[in-house]
């Protein structure tokens, strides 16, 4: 015979509906009455049936979960951040890795609607269609955009800073007494590169400087190490500091540096955006741009669950200001570990 919430509850000596409470994590149940029916739960075997409570409440407590870049750390970061809220909440996402291609993008966005998600956290493909978070609304699937933004509508979008991370790089480096200062890796065409590149195009004239040399290559380590070869020529005017896209391209940079003979942080500063891991335990280490992949993830996950349960609510923005990360490579003693 199969175990039933009655069975459970007249073995922890408690309602059926407390019992269901239990079952549906709930807030509203007592600590010490939750570990009784846990155990009675346990005791009998009992397996809760998912399948029909969802149908029950419309509901799949799944989600899908689409980035553009799962080889970078930064997303790594970011999706574990996400597990974890959903998790505690009692949700699970379907992850997909788009690799920077709207029509894969679209035929993972078709699949995840089979499965009945109960909404979308996308950070968008370069080349996505703007009109992709209306159309999904008009299927009744709640849309939270990270980190991109798709065109200027009002829309549910948690991001970073990216203006005001590139001025702080700036405004660092020229505090140091740099006055020929490159960016490298800005080639996406996607808000965050875009807010970059203007930011970097805006903050030098405001110092008396000149702008100095934009490298549109990929954000990637192999065309960060690439790029160097535009930049330094051994000529007088070559760039003291350079700003990378993204710490992966500035970890190419600076082994671009070496194989020219100059030492980053020495000879030419160098800063990345995202703070991953590496970066720190890198030699020297990488001075960046911190700009809350767990924090972002988090508040994008909690955002959806709160869309779920008010889809006609105001959509919210959520900015997450970014902090500089001081390290060797610009040249200057670490203010961290």
């Amino acid at each position: 015979m199969r175990t039933t919430v009655r069975d459970i509850a007249r073995h922890a000596g408690v309602s059926p509906a407390t019992v269901s409470l239990v079952l549906r994590k709930s807030p509203l149940v007592a600590e010490a009455t939750r570990t009784r029916i846990q155990s009675s739960i346990d005791a009998l075997g009992y397996v809760y049936h998912r399948a029909a409570a969802n149908l029950r409440m419309r509901l799949t407590h799944t989600v899908g979960l689409l980035v553009c870049e799962i080889t970078n750390p930064f997303y790594a970061e970011l999706t574990a951040a996400i597990d974890d809220v959903l998790d505690s909440a009692g949700w699970v996402a379907f992850l997909a890795n788009t690799a920077e291609s709207s029509a894969r993008q679209d035929r993972f966005i078709a699949r995840m609607r089979e499965q009945r998600v109960d909404g979308i956290l996308l950070a968008p493909a370069e080349g996505t269609n703007p009109h992709i978070v209306d159309e999904l609304k008009r299927h009744g699937l709640p849309v939270v955009q990270m980190l991109r933004r798709l065109g200027r509508q009002q829309a549910d979008h948690v991001s970073a800073d990216f203006r005001s991370g590139m001025i702080l790089a700036a405004e660092h480096l020229i505090r140091l007494g740099h006055q020929r200062i490159a960016f490298v890796g800005g080639a996406r065409q996607v808000s965050p590169a875009l807010d970059r590149t203007e930011a970097f195009r805006e903050c030098l004239p405001r110092h008396g400087l000149p702008v100095g040399p934009i490298i549109t290559s990929l954000p990637t380590r192999e065309e960060g190490a690439l790029a160097v070869g535009q930049l330094f020529h051994g000529k007088s005017d070559d760039p003291t500091a350079v700003i990378c896209h993204n710490d992966i391209c500035a970890l190419g940079v600076m082994l671009g540096l070496a194989d020219r003979g100059l030492v980053p942080g020495r000879d030419v500063a160098v800063i990345g955006f995202d703070n991953i891991s590496e970066g720190a335990l890198h030699r020297p280490a990488l001075t960046t741009v911190a700009i809350g992949a767990r924090e972002i993830g988090a508040e994008a996950a909690n955002l959806l669950l709160r869309r779920i349960k008010a889809p006609t609510g105001q959509p919210e923005s959520i900015i997450v200001p970014p902090q500089l990360v001081i390290r060797s490579s610009c040249g200057e003693k670490s203010s961290t570990p």
